[in-house]
Formats: C-alpha cells, structure tokens, sequence
C-alpha cells in the first residue's frame, strides 16, 4: 500500500456516484445519454440523471451532517458529466469528464480522505436478478482477482485502499448489496433502493424514501468511521487478476500486450503488484479488447 491519506484526523469523502443502480433504474435506455442514438430516450435519460444527482445529494448532506468538512462527488456513470450540480448541497465540490487518472474513484488520492462511498451502484456482469448487472462494458464476462470475482465496487475499493481508503457506504440494487458486504465485509453500511426482479426490472422505492434512507445511511457510515476507522479493502500482493469476455477477438487482442498471458479462449491473466497496476492494466485491456467483430 502506498500514499496513504486516510486514518486518524481525516475528515472528507469522496462519494462515487453511478446511475443503473438508481432507484427507478432498470433499462439500458434510462441510463442512455441521447446523443450517441441507438435505443434511448432524452426524457428517461434526464429524469434518471435527476434522480442519481438527488441520490448523491443525499448522501452527501448525511456525510455532512455526521461531521464531514468536505465532499467530493465524482460522476462515475457513462460519459462522467451526468450530474446536475445545481441540485448538490452547497459547498459540495464535483468531478465531471471520462479522462480521469482514477476513474471512478478519482479524489480517493487526496490529502485527508476519511472514506468512500458508492451511490447507484450496480451488481456484477453475470449476477442473476441484477438490474442491468454488468462489469465496466457490456462485453466483459467476469473479472477475478486471486481467484474471486468482482465488480466494479471489488476494483474500485482495491483502488480507493491503494491510497488507505476504505469503503463506508453503498446504496444500490439488493444483488449488488449482497455482493458488496461479501467481499467488502459487514464494515460497510449498504442500503437497497430496489429489489431486482430480472435483468431488466425491479421493485423500486419511492424517489423520497430512497433519499431519506441514503441520507440516514451515509450519516450512520460517516458517523462510525469518525469514531473507529475501518481497514481499507486490500488482497493478497502480487495479485493474479484474469480477465474474460463474450468473444474469444478480444483475448487475442489483448493477448498482444506485453505482460499479459492468454488463459483460454476468451480470458487472459496478468500479474500485479498492487492495486494501482491492477486498476489500470484492466482499464487499459478493456479499451484494448473494444475491437470490431465484423471486420
């Protein structure tokens, strides 16, 4: 682990915020920013970006409330630039734009991070009953890291304790929930605002109440690690991390990458020393194995 900015005195968060696992959320076309076309809709997509900005906001005003003295809220969700910060609590900085050096935890690495928390976040690709469950893109299969699969909440929280920042909070779909206090441990207060029925719906909370429990939530999580903080989420180092997809084209494209060592047909491996190289080596072959399929 290096640059540590968390533990004793630290009193700021960075809220990492998505959108499929909003409440209300449940369809690739609410989630759709309009202007790449295909199957979307401007008005499902603005009521959706509403929702996840109100979302954010209440789990920004519970972490203020429990005694923070600043919030970062990084966009994380498609484009990054989908909030609306008019609609933040005053003083809250934000984070807009998909060229960020940490992605979607990017502030983790700031002087006096208490911890982070995930709002909408979404269960992993291949989780039965998970609203619009997927890992980073639609065409990774699974990733696993020493022999576990995760999400994007198992890499983002790797990274985050990279720079000795743990994970307080979640809200999101009930799968993801499950999946997150499994790996990240009961350490981490997770409140569901929807219960997956399939793949493409849900049983929703109302828009208010899933605010109101966020905001509880996030001042409870806040509260508790005020008074004791939590161990930031790490594995074993050198970590085996493999990689799959849906077509066997995108491991031989990353299977050209130096370092990078091909499994089977449609997943390669590689080796990390911590969890920097890890993040970035698997954000780097997602962007390699982009390839076309009908060349």
């Amino acid at each position: 682990m290096s640059d540590q900015h968390g533990g004793t005195g630290a009193r700021s968060v960075v809220i990492s915020v998505d959108m499929e696992g909003v409440t209300g959320v449940s369809s690739w076309v609410q989630v759709s920013p309009p202007e790449f076309g295909g199957l979307v809709s401007g008005a499902e997509y603005e009521r959706a970006r509403e929702r996840m900005t109100l979302e954010a906001a209440a789990a920004a005003q519970g972490a203020l409330d429990a005694g923070a003295t600043d919030v970062l809220v990084n966009d994380s969700h498609d484009t990054m630039r989908n909030l609306i910060p008019e609609l933040l609590p005053d003083g809250v900085r934000f984070t807009s734009g998909n060229d960020k050096p940490l992605s979607m935890v990017q502030g983790v690495q700031e002087a006096g991070v208490l911890g982070l928390l995930f709002v909408g976040y979404h269960a992993r690709a291949g989780s039965v009953r998970g609203p619009l469950a997927h890992t980073w893109n639609g065409f990774i299969r699974d990733v696993r890291v020493n022999g576990v699969s995760t999400g994007e909440y198992g890499l983002n929280a790797l990274l985050a304790g990279h720079y000795g920042v743990p994970v307080l909070f979640a809200c999101g779909d009930d799968v993801a929930m499950t999946e997150i206090t499994a790996e990240l441990g009961e350490n981490v207060i997770t409140v569901p605002v929807k219960e997956g029925l399939s793949s493409f719906a849900a049983t929703h909370l109302h828009p208010r109440e899933a605010q109101r429990r966020i905001r509880d939530g996030a001042f409870r999580a806040v509260t508790q690690a005020l008074g004791s903080p939590p161990e930031p989420y790490s594995t074993r180092f050198p970590a085996a991390a493999q990689l799959s997809f849906d077509h066997q084209a995108r491991a031989d494209a990353c299977e050209r990458v130096p370092g990078i060592t091909r499994i089977d047909a449609v997943t390669v491996g590689w080796e990390s020393e911590n969890a920097f190289h890890l993040f970035q080596t698997f954000r780097m072959l997602a962007s390699v194995a982009a390839v076309r399929l009908n060349a």
